[in-house]
């Protein structure tokens, strides 16, 4: 809820949350992960191991939304203030979320009709070169969750300006480095026990996680981005707060997020004894995730 002084009373739209060391810490991560990419997608093709080709193109979609989350953090800083967005640009790291999960799925997809080839069709495994390299892959894993681990959990124990972005790439890593586990489990299978079909299989595995991962930020960017409303319990607390007051009854109200953990409210209400703007804004000052309200009332 906006509260402004005359010395700041423009009343401005910025929802947008960013955090410039958690930023600069993605960016050590992204590279540390492009270059795991590029060798691991290159040994499982050169070693005929899709375990850790998949495991490859599992980091390369990571490299993806890191991508995506930095040009969001800049975008978002840039227009912060630009009034040609009507409730500023706290939406634009979920538009990014939302498009790598698109091009997660795609990229699933891509591993499943591999795996499935590399079943049908064997190929010969290089093991002890792609166990190495799958190691490698491991151990950058292990110190990009080191990296982003300070400012995760620093930022976890703050709700109100909880980064989202910081704890997508967290738990990116953490997804990459249980994708690597499961390439080397196939090779040291395929190597020691004769399980060759275990290589495949962990790439059928990696795609499903993959799957899993964009599914689930599908879920939870999509209704962000079509202004779904706040939790019903939420919301019927709101309302009852305001009818609570003298004879007030609410004609209509939306609740649409707008922010990372902002949330916008048009609320139009009837009463025999209209107060101040300011008044009805009061009622509702102990629901700390409304940031915008916009109350009319009619007589």
């Amino acid at each position: 809820m906006h509260i402004h002084t005359l010395d700041n009373w423009r009343h401005i739209h910025n929802f947008s949350t960013w955090n410039d060391k958690g930023e600069q810490r993605t960016r050590y991560v992204l590279l540390l992960t492009a270059i795991t990419m590029v060798a691991e997608i290159i040994a499982g093709t050169v070693y005929g191991s899709m375990a850790l080709l998949a495991d490859g193109w599992h980091m390369g979609t990571h490299v993806a939304a890191f991508f995506i989350t930095i040009y969001a953090y800049r975008y978002a800083r840039k227009h912060e203030n630009n009034p040609a967005f009507s409730f500023g640009t706290g939406k634009v790291t979920v538009l990014g979320g939302f498009s790598s999960a698109v091009a997660l799925a795609v990229v699933a997809l891509v591993m499943l009709v591999e795996s499935l080839e590399r079943i049908m069709n064997p190929e010969t495994i290089q093991f002890n070169q792609a166990i190495a390299v799958a190691g490698a892959g491991l151990l950058v894993n292990i110190l990009s969750a080191l990296i982003l681990s300070d400012d995760h959990d620093h930022d976890h124990g703050h709700d109100h300006h909880h980064d989202h972005n910081l704890r997508a790439a967290y738990l990116h890593v953490l997804a990459d480095a249980m994708t690597s586990l499961l390439a080397i489990f196939a090779l040291l299978g395929g190597k020691y026990i004769g399980w060759n079909w275990l290589d495949p299989l962990m790439g059928i595995v990696g795609a499903a996680v993959i799957t899993r991962w964009a599914y689930g930020l599908l879920r939870e960017t999509g209704p962000i981005l079509l202004d779904a409303s706040i939790e019903k319990d939420y919301r019927q607390a709101i309302q009852e707060a305001v009818e609570n007051d003298a004879d007030n009854r609410i004609s209509d109200i939306h609740v649409w997020k707008v922010g990372a953990n902002d949330y916008a409210a048009i609320i139009s209400l009837v009463t025999h004894f209209p107060k101040a703007t300011e008044h009805y804004k009061h009622l509702l000052k102990d629901f700390k995730h409304l940031s915008h309200i916009t109350t009319v009332r009619l007589k």
